[in-house]
């Protein structure tokens, strides 16, 4: 080899090597406190929606209180600002509800005796009902949600409420409670639930007596949880049915994909569409003001934050949550149309 082809194949290695000492890195995605931190505080002053009116006892609620929490699969636990807040989980405990019925009579008693499909009508429609030849429809909103209280199995109405409060339980690792007051509110001027499971029991998709199943639904509609909490419940369906904080299974595996998908149908009532066309996860919300999507073999986030828009979504907790995800591009479909189009010059 001659002096020049040893000069210059020095040569090549010392330009690969600026190369690579100039090239740009992979961007790292974000540190999840950060983002988390960066997240609540841009949204912690967004002061738009309003406290529900129909469930007295929610209008005492603090409108400033916001919380976020992350659970992943692996058990990190990651909280800010008001994550340690009880609220009442109201609509949020539909798909634990409904893992428990899965749980006791395996998963297709759900299309069979209730519905998968979503209504298209406000989540306590009564004219869903008359529409609908499933009647219950889907157990996301209230009427296919009384239809999944009754199928509960207990020997009396007492050992089906001590079952689903344990479920819940195990769910977030945690002893979790009834607010009474918030149960004592929801009992007392429930009017319109009332009327919908006395329609489906006559329709003969209501399987239990109706002011058995209405109470119960409104226990579990009045069980405190905070997000951090909540987050947790979502994480053992993100786990494939296990809890990864006490690393123990909580549910079937096989019962865990058609929880998803109605919460991915119907879980933010009117909005589930939009939904997922801009985030792009199965999630759960409620007039509490909490929501929990679920990023399977990943993580769950929870965010809290009393004031609703019009469908009964909590404003802040929505926001927090899309650009979390959105962040770490955990959307199951890829980026959304409106990352893409932010991108397009």
């Amino acid at each position: 080899m001659s002096k020049y082809s040893r000069s210059y194949g020095s040569f090549l290695v010392s330009v690969s090597l600026v190369f690579v000492a100039i090239a740009p890195t992979a961007a790292q995605p974000p540190d999840i406190d950060e983002l988390l931190d960066r997240v609540h505080q841009q949204y912690a002053g967004e002061g738009s929606g309003e406290l529900p009116d129909y469930i007295p006892a929610l209008q005492s609620a603090d409108p400033g209180q916001f919380g976020i929490a992350v659970v992943t699969v692996s058990g990190e636990v990651h909280a800010v600002g008001d994550a340690d807040t009880a609220f009442a989980i109201m609509s949020a405990a539909k798909p634990f509800t409904l893992a428990l019925v899965m749980q006791q009579h395996e998963a297709g008693v759900v299309p069979e005796r209730i519905g998968v499909e979503p209504t298209g009508l406000p989540f306590n429609s009564v004219e869903a009902i008359e529409q609908h030849p499933e009647r219950s429809v889907n157990p996301m909103v209230n009427a296919g949600a009384l239809a999944a209280v009754s199928l509960l199995q207990g020997d009396d109405p007492q050992a089906r409420w001590n079952r689903l409060l344990a479920w819940y339980s195990e769910f977030a690792a945690a002893d979790l409670h009834l607010m009474e007051p918030v149960y004592t509110s929801v009992r007392d001027t429930g009017w319109r639930n009332r009327s919908v499971a006395a329609l489906l029991y006559s329709y003969g998709r209501l399987y239990a007596e109706p002011e058995v199943v209405r109470d119960l639904y409104n226990r579990q509609s009045s069980v405190g949880v905070t997000a951090r909490q909540l987050a947790t419940m979502g994480a053992v369906l993100a786990n494939g049915g296990v809890n990864p904080l006490t690393e123990r299974r909580v549910m079937d595996p096989q019962h865990v994909s058609g929880v998803l998908a109605v919460m991915m149908m119907a879980g933010l009532y009117d909005d589930a569409g939009e939904w997922a066309w801009t985030v792009g996860l199965p999630a759960k919300s409620g007039v509490g003001g909490g929501i929990v999507a679920v990023v399977p073999g990943r993580l769950a986030i929870a965010a809290f934050s009393p004031l609703l828009d019009e469908q009964g979504n909590s404003v802040r907790a929505q926001a927090a949550i899309q650009d979390f995800t959105s962040a770490l591009g955990l959307g199951l479909f890829g980026p959304s149309p409106s990352e893409v189009s932010n991108k397009v010059p």
